[in-house]
């Protein structure tokens, strides 16, 4: 009788992303394990404060294949997210990963907005309190404390990305049919042209961060 099996699990230690390299299924081509050096194991730049004087005080500091190849193949990746005084960090989604957080400094609210019946479920938590969001899910953060927040965030894909409802619809080039978006918002042209203004460039560079 014939018997078929497969390998689900690397077969070598590890496979260090050549990110200039085409991608291949879901993953970059892996550098020779010969030319691998110290660095391709180590990122440091999750420890620095990012800058959160922007239009929603808050910024997202990104740890995935893209800037740390070390990651490749491996399904994980982190952010470090912070978030001013009452600032925010968007309703979004990860449409490759789910995504779990743990509060490092502050009070942030987190909220995530089920789909199909569009249930929301949030919750203000402290230091050392930690939160799930799965796959696809929309949610979002606001740091409700007096203080900086600061969030680490662990995703299972080495390259979750991140959709910004906003950015998509107001910030693509060329814009989206306007028969489309009035349609879609219940709204006339005028509010749309307000929208987009309020998002239009140079302004959508500001989002650019929290993207990608």
């Amino acid at each position: 009788m014939p018997s078929h099996s497969a390998e689900s699990d690397p077969l070598g230690d590890f496979c260090i992303g050549d990110t200039n390299g085409p991608i291949s299924g879901n993953s970059f081509p892996c550098k020779l394990a010969s030319k691998a050096i110290p660095q391709d194991f180590f990122y440091e730049k999750l420890n620095l404060e990012a800058n959160t004087n922007n239009i929603l005080g808050s910024n997202v500091t990104k740890a995935n294949v893209m800037v740390f190849p070390g990651l490749n193949t491996l399904g994980i990746s982190m952010n470090r997210i912070d978030i001013a005084s009452w600032g925010v960090n968007p309703p979004h989604y990860h449409p490759r990963a789910a995504e779990s957080g743990m509060v490092i400094k502050g009070q942030v609210m987190v909220g995530l907005i089920t789909t199909g019946n569009n249930v929301q479920y949030s919750k203000v938590l402290g230091v050392g309190e930690i939160y799930v969001v799965p796959k696809g899910v929309v949610h979002f953060q606001k740091n409700v404390g007096q203080e900086k927040a600061l969030i680490y965030a662990a995703f299972n894909s080495h390259l979750a990305r991140t959709v910004l409802a906003g950015v998509n619809l107001f910030c693509s080039r060329p814009y989206v049919d306007y028969e489309v978006m009035t349609r879609a918002f219940q709204v006339d042209k005028t509010v749309i042209d307000k929208i987009k203004n309020s998002f239009g460039y140079p302004q959508c560079n500001s989002f650019i961060q929290f993207v990608g």
